[in-house]
């Protein structure tokens, strides 16, 4: 009997007139895993909470979508409570829409554990919580802490934890990998794979990296614009694609996966050059308070965790560097305490010859001007009240850089330089009304208004699509070489690193245990954890072997 099926599914949001999906068909077997994949806002996220019926009220519907020959159209509210989790599990993007940050991570867990499953003691469902995270490699001494303790990689196998308590014949995974490293995300999905086979589920894997599909799919859709342009096994639309869009997702994401990428001509960092930017012996400690009865019955006044441990490197002006490193390593610390937004425990950031350590106040915001930073989530810089426009030209105002007239002139060259056109009308737009994708194109517009010297890009392209990562780094060498800008580049995805970066250093428990020429540190790596690191990376030229 087939598991999961859609016939000529329709779906379009509340006072929209167009169709977000349209026509879209396909069915799936039990223990089968499809990869759905196509650029942000080709509508596969809404395909996957439509046929699920995760959309808000208003949303309308047309076609019919079966599991186990039942119409989950026709559900009543008690059996779609039933079937999401019992017979589907979902797993979003971002592990905090599913995340109570009131909650620690052992209550999540048994309360989804005995919602659904009453008839088991608290201490069953404890132990059946503790087996599921170690699955995910979460050890039973994080049981109560609370999410915002972990880190967005370690958040990320929560979510992906909670999904997997009940046993469900069909897991709806959306991007479950976007914020992971490569060592995790391997993990993780060989984790879901193996649980697919063990227990005969099925597995959606929505997803815009293409190797990663190749890697873990029997299948591959593929959707632009709402519909669905092709389908078929891994091997034959991977290697023998039929639509115009697949053969270009393919050549984009090829790009990235070539070997030696499109690397620039390596800055000179002999011994005249001075660097633009130098850490030397960087700490960040952050100590773990304990709670009253703790600290009464032990002599240990906390737990310190070196979040970055002696960190000392330069970066020389018109240089790529890449910062690689499993998530929780420290990199996105190391990137916030060089801009001061954390300050640091101890050890120098030197940025043009000044020790941005001593500095504060208005000094501080004056060199802030010379370096701007780039997030993994334009959630964490776009204010949701102001339009894309205003966004942008905030910095400009801030700073005094120009009259409200120019700083508009400025944004609308801007946004055509990042690919959002017509300018007009998105300058108009809200981040809510974009789609990821769009958003972070938007922040990197506006870390790039200011033309800094110096850019910080923690995760920028982690959350985009192959084609729009092409275009969006082959825009910032672009940028770099007509701005001579210099990057410290913070990614997980390592043939990202190959394709943009000069030099790449990588880091592990909050130190850098390996620094050297990009292609050194991928043909002759050094250090065990390097090793491992490229051993773990899915590359999409090793498929067609």
């Amino acid at each position: 009997m087939t598991l999961f099926q859609i016939d000529h599914f329709h779906v379009a949001y509340p006072g929209q007139s167009d169709w977000a999906v349209e026509d879209v068909s396909f069915s799936l077997e039990p223990g089968e895993r499809l990869g759905l994949v196509g650029e942000s806002g080709c509508g596969k996220s809404t395909l996957g909470r439509a046929a699920l019926r995760l959309m808000p009220s208003g949303t309308r519907l047309e076609g019919s979508a079966n599991f186990e020959d039942e119409s989950i159209l026709e559900f009543s509210p008690q059996r779609l409570r039933h079937f999401r989790g019992e017979a589907v599990s979902l797993v979003f993007q971002d592990p905090m829409t599913r995340l109570d940050p009131l909650m620690t991570i052992g209550d999540h867990c048994v309360e989804t554990v005995l919602a659904h499953q009453p008839q088991l003691s608290k201490q069953a469902a404890k132990d059946k919580a503790i087996a599921t995270l170690a699955a995910v490699n979460i050890p039973s001494d994080r049981w109560n802490q609370y999410p915002h303790e972990f880190s967005g990689g370690m958040r990320q196998r929560v979510a992906i934890a909670l999904a997997l308590l009940l046993d469900p014949k069909l897991i709806v995974a959306d991007e479950p990998t976007t914020s992971l490293d490569v060592t995790v995300s391997a993990q993780i999905l060989q984790e879901l794979t193996r649980l697919c086979q063990e227990r005969n589920m099925a597995l959606i894997l929505i997803s815009h990296d293409l190797a990663l599909v190749a890697e873990y799919c029997d299948r591959v859709a593929v959707m632009y614009r709402g519909k669905l342009v092709e389908l078929g096994p891994v091997q034959s639309v991977m290697y023998q694609p039929q639509h115009a869009y697949t053969r270009s997702l393919l050549l984009a994401a090829q790009q990235l996966h070539v070997e030696g990428g499109q690397q620039i001509s390596l800055a000179k960092t002999t011994a005249t050059t001075q660097p633009l930017l130098k850490i030397a012996h960087l700490k960040k400690h952050y100590v773990l308070e304990q709670n009253f009865i703790s600290r009464l019955f032990s002599q240990q006044s906390g737990l310190t965790i070196k979040a970055v441990d002696d960190v000392s490197l330069s970066l020389y002006p018109g240089e790529i560097l890449g910062l690689v490193g499993e998530s929780g390593c420290g990199k996105s610390t190391l990137s916030r305490t060089i801009l001061q937004l954390i300050r640091p425990t101890s050890g120098t950031v030197e940025f043009c010859g000044t020790d941005l350590a001593t500095l504060s106040g208005s000094a501080l915001l004056r060199q802030r001007r010379e370096i701007q930073m780039i997030f993994q989530d334009p959630h964490a810089c776009l204010n949701p009240m102001m339009t894309v426009g205003r966004g942008i030209a905030d910095p400009l105002l801030i700073h005094r850089l120009a009259t409200p007239a120019a700083a508009t002139k400025q944004v609308h060259a801007m946004l055509e330089r990042v690919g959002l056109t017509p300018t007009a009308d998105y300058f108009q737009r809200f981040p809510g009304d974009l789609s990821g994708g769009q958003q972070q194109r938007v922040a990197i517009a506006r870390a790039l208004i200011l033309q800094p010297k110096l850019l910080i890009c923690d995760e920028p392209v982690s959350m985009l699509d192959a084609s729009v990562q092409a275009q969006v780094l082959e825009l910032m060498l672009t940028l770099k070489k007509e701005f001579d800008l210099t990057y410290l580049f913070i990614t997980h995805d390592l043939w990202v690193a190959r394709y943009l970066c000069d030099r790449i250093a990588v880091m592990q428990k909050g130190k850098i245990v390996e620094i050297g020429p990009t292609e050194a540190l991928f043909t002759q790596p050094q250090h065990p954890y390097t090793q491992t690191l490229l051993q773990a990376a899915p590359l999409l030229a090793k498929q067609a072997s």
